[in-house]
């Protein structure tokens, strides 16, 4: 093949001789006329200094010549017939590799299937997780059981290490529910009890509790429930052990709980650790259980209950005991 065809382009690469000027030293002298070439088709002649190159013939035309059939190509068609048979010597893009199923012909491993897989019209699908072929009716885990199996290929050692993990887990949870216990009953014997008191105490006692109370004066007094507040001093140390609060009562306990820990100054990671034995939880005195922190305050409290911060002692409903 010639330098020619080596060059996909239309377009002439002029040489250093025909782009030299006089007024530079590599070629003096040199015409200005000379840069470019002359169309050949034989009535044009004319200068081209952008000429094109006929890929077919390898002659050089103008601008409005360069068409092989603008000029009548004594080679019409070479240039494609090149490029044509360029493209079939490349190689495909499965040249060289082998393309076979995965899957060799085989019942589907389903013990109620009788399929006949890794044929051609029955392509046979592995499961890495039990280590069989099934056909696609039976391809996915929960078709065809595949927890209950055991692994084709697997040590026997992996049973015993499965069990072992699991006694671990369990010896886990024991000893945390032990210690649950532990710290439950911890609290229980420090926690505040309520006081009996007939329903015209109780009235007083609000009506006190009101004149008292602190809290955020934007609540509307209409939406405002009245509460003492404590810190159980064993789990939840506390700069101000007890105060008297007001809430909104549309707030949820988990609400309650931030603005009380802040209010008693106590250290509050509920939403940086995810351990028990870090996290607050709300005690309600009056109901003997632990709040769920999605609860609205308005359903479990009344103006005058008695709410204590305890921290470590597990979510209900593992509630403590009075």
């Amino acid at each position: 093949m010639s330098n020619n065809d080596s060059s996909d382009t239309s377009y002439v690469k002029m040489s250093t001789a025909d782009v030299a000027s006089p007024s530079s030293g590599a070629s003096a002298g040199t015409d200005a006329s000379l840069v470019g070439k002359h169309c050949q088709l034989e009535y044009c002649n004319q200068l081209d200094f952008l000429p094109f190159l006929c890929q077919s013939c390898h002659k050089t035309f103008c601008l409005d010549h360069r068409s092989e059939s603008s000029h009548n190509c004594s080679c019409a068609g070479a240039w494609a017939e090149r490029r044509r048979l360029a493209q079939l010597a490349r190689p495909s893009a499965g040249e060289g590799k082998r393309m076979r199923d995965l899957v060799s012909q085989k019942p589907c491993a389903d013990d109620a299937c009788k399929t006949i897989i890794g044929t051609s019209l029955v392509p046979g699908v592995h499961c890495p997780s039990c280590n069989r072929d099934y056909c696609l009716k039976h391809r996915l885990a929960e078709d065809h059981d595949c927890k209950s199996k055991v692994p084709i290929g697997a040590r026997a050692a992996s049973a015993a290490t499965a069990a072992a993990m699991q006694a671990s887990a369990k010896s886990a949870l024991e000893r945390f529910k032990l210690w649950g216990k532990t710290k439950r009953e911890e609290a229980a014997r420090s926690l505040p009890k309520p006081k009996p008191s007939t329903a015209a105490q109780r009235i007083i006692a609000v009506n006190t509790l009101k004149k008292t109370a602190k809290g955020d004066e934007k609540i509307p007094p209409e939406k405002r429930i009245y509460l003492y507040v404590e810190a159980e001093s064993e789990t939840a140390k506390a700069k101000i052990p007890k105060g008297e609060f007001f809430y909104n009562k549309e707030w949820v306990v988990g609400r309650v709980l931030d603005a009380a820990a802040r209010s008693l100054q106590v250290q509050n990671i509920n939403n940086q650790s995810s351990k028990e034995e870090d996290r607050l939880r709300v005690f309600h005195v009056e109901g003997g259980r632990m709040l769920e922190f999605n609860e609205k305050i308005e359903k479990a409290l009344v103006n005058g209950n008695t709410i204590v911060l305890l921290r470590g002692v597990g979510p209900p409903p593992d509630l403590i005991e009075m």
